[in-house]
């Protein structure tokens, strides 16, 4: 039997939500005929556990944010010769940081809210890493920008400040290695009108559609543009980003996240199986892209 170390936990701001990936990920492996350990990073001792396991097939890796999705814990397995699922320790990396992520966009042409000083209301405050939507705030008028500058500053020093742009917003997950398939798109639409932390993990939070409720000439570009970000930042096994389409049509690409969520609520998950792709196949799947790194 195929041995597959599930990493779940962490001790990053998204542990709680890891955890919860983990469970998940591990369960459908388990019913698909892998032997699974669930081992968490953050608990004294884990080089050692992790080296103890002998033969291991493929690491699952399901840590959100910090050092499991920022190309640490890659670079870890790199070193002790062990496939992983995901990217690199370069995608990882530049995904991760979203100032850096977003000059490599605009380098190439592909679209971006652009960035605006603190003066130019509405905006958007993010920290330049971190995930889930901590630490992000919509700021409509100047007396909400001190709070929102506090907020992002728990979670990282640099700070983003994009035009807010209105619109309607989905979600679009890339699968595969070499020739990566674009899978259907979600329009997000979130109870409170925000996609806060809340809206993502809280079922019934926020509503789901597949298709989105938009033209498709305008899904089909803003997904070719996600396809493009992945390739460009040189992800491998998955990804999956968010792009708000204006009322013209026009994408902007908000992100790129290399591990995305496996909740009950989780949108690549969902996307997948909206083309035939249950849970457990698809994380059969990841597992064997990891193994395809060789």
């Amino acid at each position: 039997m195929k041995k597959v170390v599930v990493l779940a936990g962490g001790d990053s701001s998204e542990r709680e939500v890891s955890l919860q990936s983990g469970t998940g990920v591990a369960r459908a492996l388990k019913e698909a005929g892998f032997a699974v350990t669930i081992l968490d990073p953050a608990e004294p001792g884990f080089p050692g556990k992790l080296l103890k396991i002998k033969n291991v097939y493929a690491v699952f890796i399901a840590l959100h944010g910090g050092k499991g999705e920022d190309g640490t814990i890659q670079g870890f397995l790199e070193t002790i010769g062990l496939f992983y699922t995901g990217s690199g320790i370069m995608a990882s990396g530049l995904a991760m940081d979203k100032i850096l992520s977003k000059n490599i966009f605009i380098s190439a042409g592909l679209p971006v809210p652009p960035a605006c000083s603190s003066r130019d209301f509405p905006l958007v405050v993010k920290p330049a890493r971190g995930g889930s939507t901590l630490g992000i705030s919509i700021v409509k008028k100047k007396a909400g920008l001190a709070a929102a500058l506090n907020l992002a500053r728990k979670y990282d020093a640099r700070i983003l400040t994009e035009k807010f742009i209105a619109g309607t917003e989905i979600t679009v997950g890339i699968l595969g290695n070499e020739n990566p398939r674009i899978l259907p798109a979600i329009q997000i639409v979130p109870a409170s009108g925000f996609y806060d932390y809340r809206a993502k993990y809280v079922p019934g939070a926020s509503r789901h559609l597949i298709p989105p409720e938009l033209p498709q000439k305008w899904v089909s570009r803003a997904s070719e543009v996600v396809l493009a970000a992945h390739r460009l930042l040189g992800c491998r096994g998955l990804s999956r980003s968010e792009v708000i389409i204006d009322q013209k049509g026009n994408p902007y690409l908000l992100d790129v996240n290399t591990i995305p969520g496996f909740t009950a609520t989780s949108l690549f998950p969902e996307a997948a199986a909206a083309v035939g792709i249950s849970f457990g196949e698809l994380t059969r799947q990841l597992v064997e892209l990891a193994r395809a790194k060789e």
